[in-house]
């Protein structure tokens, strides 16, 4: 079992920034094979803005690359997302992922609102 259990998120101008966390337990963020971010806005389906392989492959959706960045911290055990220049449509509730032995995880999210 992996349990994760996100952080940081909240309220932000555009143009700012915001680092999101995600604690992993019962299991090595280097020994997850995948690792991910996905964004869930009212009425839309989650949707996988950012993923990394345990090889350190890294990939984002297009609406955010070059803004966000995806990254696992073995000595903390845990994945960030640092988002940068945020945008409004960047607003949503934003759940950690992992995929291991077979099983996907979730964690409980954590909301991303960008506003003047």
């Amino acid at each position: 079992q992996v349990q994760l259990v996100e952080s940081g998120g909240g309220l932000e101008r555009p143009g700012g920034s915001l680092r999101l966390s995600c604690a992993a337990s019962g299991r090595s963020v280097s020994d997850i094979s995948e690792m991910a971010w996905y964004r869930q806005v009212p009425g839309k389906e989650r949707e996988c803005v950012a993923f990394t392989f345990s090889n350190g492959v890294a990939d984002y959706t297009s609406s955010v690359k070059g803004r966000f960045t995806v990254s696992r911290d073995t000595a903390k055990n845990t994945i960030t997302l640092q988002m940068n220049n945020l945008k409004p449509e960047d607003t949503g509730v934003y759940y950690c992922y992992a995929y291991a032995s077979s099983q996907r995880f979730w964690g409980q999210g954590t909301q991303v609102t960008v506003s003047s």
